[in-house]
């Protein structure tokens, strides 16, 4: 006997639809009243460590593709910490466990040079596809690996390209993680609801405006050959870094190394920093330093 089709959106009981979109919510914003040394303006700069986890999550192995992935590592990645270290700045790296398999050395030297190493998944799998089991098993494997090989128990979440299950964000809080970053909801920082109920995880939002790979991602399945030149996009992250400098908030960026760290690219980065130190009174934080910050000097 043929199962009953499904439901059309237009057709769905007003309870079905409500029940999605209150399964995660924005909560309270975290917007503090000042930033440390009495700053302007935070800055949080991210990179994922995709690497050959980008083809290797999707199901993919093809070899060529793999090898773009391993650009990040031998090129990227090196690049990324030699700029950082010119600038005197700190930065969270999301890496998926098996990254840290292929290459335990790369995360250790991320690590040994005071930057922020958070979880991205085990494979860079697609998470709103797992049952809650199967996720929560992977995304414990992934936090101790992390953890045995830099020494640290990470505090930061990502999901791999921000696509997350109904149960992420509860096992996230269940795993005693400090913050999560692939929600959009506000610019700033906020409380995550679940079912209606604070959850007491900070949400450090990203947005697809903020991350190099939208504007320069190849890609042959699907076929998309986006690409806007690097000036534009330094334009577009400097408008935002302004508006977040006048409105006395957060500028949070997200890059990849496979992607950024080509030398007709890095130099969007070096600016970026450069401009962002150009301004009064900004302060550079790690992922985790800006939610230990807004959750405790944010009003209640």
């Amino acid at each position: 006997m043929k199962s009953a089709t499904p439901l059309m959106p237009w057709e769905w009981p007003e309870d079905h639809w409500r029940k999605a979109i209150s399964r995660v919510r924005a909560g309270r914003r975290l917007a503090p009243s000042r930033w440390p040394n009495d700053a302007q303006c935070a800055v949080a700069l991210s990179f994922d460590c995709d690497h050959e986890t980008f083809e290797l999550g999707g199901g993919g192995t093809a070899v060529g593709r793999l090898s773009w992935g391993e650009f990040g590592r031998r090129v990227g990645v090196p690049r990324i910490l030699s700029l950082l270290a010119k600038h005197d700045v700190k930065a969270t790296f999301f890496t998926p466990a098996v990254v840290t398999l292929i290459d335990p050395s790369e995360v250790r030297r991320i690590a040994d040079e005071k930057h922020e190493v958070a979880v991205h998944g085990w494979i860079h799998e697609n998470t709103s596809l797992l049952s809650e089991p199967v996720e929560r098993d992977l995304m414990i494997r992934a936090r101790d690996r992390i953890a045995n090989v830099t020494g640290t128990m990470p505090v930061g979440h990502r999901a791999a390209q921000w696509d997350l299950s109904p149960q992420t964000i509860s096992l996230v809080k269940e795993l005693g993680f400090l913050y999560d970053s692939s929600l959009m909801a506000d610019e700033e920082c906020y409380e995550l609801c679940v079912d209606g109920e604070p959850s007491g995880l900070v949400e450090i939002p990203v947005e697809w405006l903020r991350d190099d790979a939208v504007y320069f991602l190849f890609s042959r399945n699907p076929v998309t050959r986006p690409y806007t030149p690097p000036r534009e996009v330094l334009d577009i992250f400097i408008r935002e870094l302004d508006a977040a400098y006048d409105a006395g908030s957060i500028f949070q960026l997200v890059m990849h190394p496979f992607v950024i760290g080509y030398r007709s690219r890095i130099w969007i980065l070096d600016e970026v920093i450069k401009h962002a130190k150009s301004k009064h009174g900004v302060w550079f934080g790690t992922h985790a330093e800006v939610a230990a910050w807004v959750k405790q000097h944010s009003l209640k």
